[in-house]
């Protein structure tokens, strides 16, 4: 659960945020304003650093774009300005060319976006973050639940899929002939 604390001048733009010195602690920008994050726990941190290597190892393999984790940070929102750490963000070569990336936050939003539900997260609160991503220009947004094992999928305008352990997970407008089973992020 973040806490959303003012800043001393008024609101942060996204820039001002990614400017400012490292606080030694995980930290959003929520429509202006600062919001620590809490430390993921030993399971989430395993469960998206599977999600960056299947996901990773696939898009490379088939040339597609470039995998980032690390709670790399996604403009969502505009005056105010809202930044999210991603668990795991796919940049297709159509949305930011190949090479080095800059050190800056990315003008455009990423093609997907993976996010592992923690047993403290709220469903309320991790809907209205997919809500922000797709609101964004995300295409597809995939929340993952250790608990059910099961991975929640997320699109503009389409009813949302629930995908069990045992089937398959494909984007074929994203990934191309990419898949995998549910299961492998949980492993």
């Amino acid at each position: 659960m973040s806490m959303v604390l003012a800043t001393t001048t008024g609101s942060l733009t996204a820039e001002e945020f990614a400017e400012r010195p490292d606080p030694g602690h995980r930290e959003e920008l929520v429509r202006g304003r600062i919001a620590p994050m809490p430390m993921p726990k030993p399971r989430h941190g395993q469960i998206r650093a599977r999600a960056v290597r299947i996901l990773g190892d696939g898009v490379e393999s088939r040339d597609l774009g470039q995998v980032l984790g690390n709670d790399t940070g996604v403009i969502t929102e505009r005056a105010p300005d809202t930044v999210r750490g991603a668990d795991v963000a796919f940049y297709s070569f159509a949305r930011v060319p190949k090479g080095p990336l800059p050190d800056r936050y990315l003008d455009a939003p990423p093609d997907l976006v993976v996010e592992v539900l923690s047993p403290s997260h709220r469903w309320p609160r991790v809907l209205a973050k997919v809500a922000e991503y797709l609101e964004a220009g995300t295409t597809l947004v995939i929340v993952l639940e250790d608990q059910r094992k099961q991975a929640h999928l997320y699109r503009a305008d389409v009813a949302p899929r629930t995908l069990g352990v045992h089937e398959s997970l494909t984007a074929p407008d994203l990934l191309g002939d990419f898949q995998v089973e549910v299961g492998r992020f949980f492993e």
